[in-house]
């Protein structure tokens, strides 16, 4: 197999048909970086729910040596304090599972939240030790709108410094996370199918402007492969452009919006990082590859009759 015919074919048809490619990038560009902002939101949400807890939530933090309530006049949680929280837990009719996070557990949670570059602020965070944090029973409910019968059980118990219930604060959270996700991957999907429309008909338009010698390489004998490898070239040029230019537009969204405006003026939440991105890109150049080389596979077959 001649490659040097091969490469000179991808550039012959690069440059027959750019406008064609060009569109062909930019809409490639353009769906896997909105697919790429909906697995990152999808992330995000992820990351929110597993830092505060599901909306079926409720939380209840133990007294520690820094508690100033009336149930914790006596300082840290007993044993037998623990005991008898538990035993509510285990009998209460609304709730359908508990776990106990440790004061450790809390604090590599709340590390992992409270980042910040100023230098003040870390001296403050490092001051703060496990020991100083809560022990918490996280408690799952068999129904998101019966809370209240638990919630009041538990409350008043000695031991017990507050009870929190997020659900409200976190229902419009991750309503616009999800809305924000689902209508990039909508419009996402969209713009894939329209990618593979303008694959098909650049392979179409190529292969009608090169059916003279299409037609003379099926008489000498030359391969399918050999015939439909500039194609493939070309929608694979076109494919690696385009994921290249939606990783680069979601690292600059990592950049710029997660680590120098969110990450430093909000510690309210467990932020995406680096790996959730490497994760997204690696999705999008599946996809991007995947949309342009398999509808070129099966439009050679078509236009080339090879």
């Amino acid at each position: 197999m001649q490659l040097t015919y091969v490469f000179s074919e991808l550039g012959n048809g690069l440059r027959r048909n750019l406008s064609m490619t060009v569109a062909v990038v930019v809409t490639i560009f353009v769906s896997l970086t909105l697919v790429g902002m909906g697995l990152l939101l999808n992330a995000q949400a992820h990351k929110a729910e597993s830092y505060w807890g599901s909306k079926l939530q409720i939380t209840v933090f133990l007294c520690n040596q820094n508690s100033s309530t009336a149930n914790c006049l006596d300082g840290e949680a007993t044993a037998a304090q623990k005991a008898a929280i538990q035993k509510v837990l285990n009998t209460n009719s609304e709730v359908d599972s508990w776990r106990l996070q440790t004061k450790q557990q809390a604090y590599d949670k709340w590390r992992e939240a409270y980042l910040s570059g100023n230098d003040t602020e870390r001296r403050v965070y490092d001051s703060i030790k496990p020991s100083d944090m809560q022990e918490s029973y996280w408690v799952q409910l068999k129904n998101p709108e019966r809370f209240q019968g638990i919630k009041g059980a538990v409350q008043g118990l000695p031991g017990v410094n507050t009870v929190r219930d997020l659900r409200s604060v976190l229902k419009p959270i991750y309503f616009w996370i999800n809305v924000l996700k689902w209508g990039a991957i909508a419009i996402a999907a969209f713009l894939v199918l329209a990618a593979v429309l303008q694959v098909a008909n650049t392979i179409r338009i190529a292969a009608f402007a090169r059916r003279r010698e299409i037609g003379i390489m099926r008489l000498v004998g030359a391969s399918s492969l050999y015939i439909a490898l500039p194609f493939l070239l070309e929608a694979l040029v076109a494919a690696v452009v385009g994921v290249a230019l939606a990783a680069g537009a979601v690292l600059l969204f990592m950049w710029v919006v997660i680590y120098r405006t969110l990450r430093p003026s909000s510690n309210i939440v467990a932020w995406i990082d680096w790996g959730n991105a490497v994760t997204a890109i690696g999705v999008i150049a599946a996809i991007g590859l995947a949309l342009t080389l398999i509808p070129t596979l099966v439009m050679t077959r078509k236009y080339l009759r090879v």
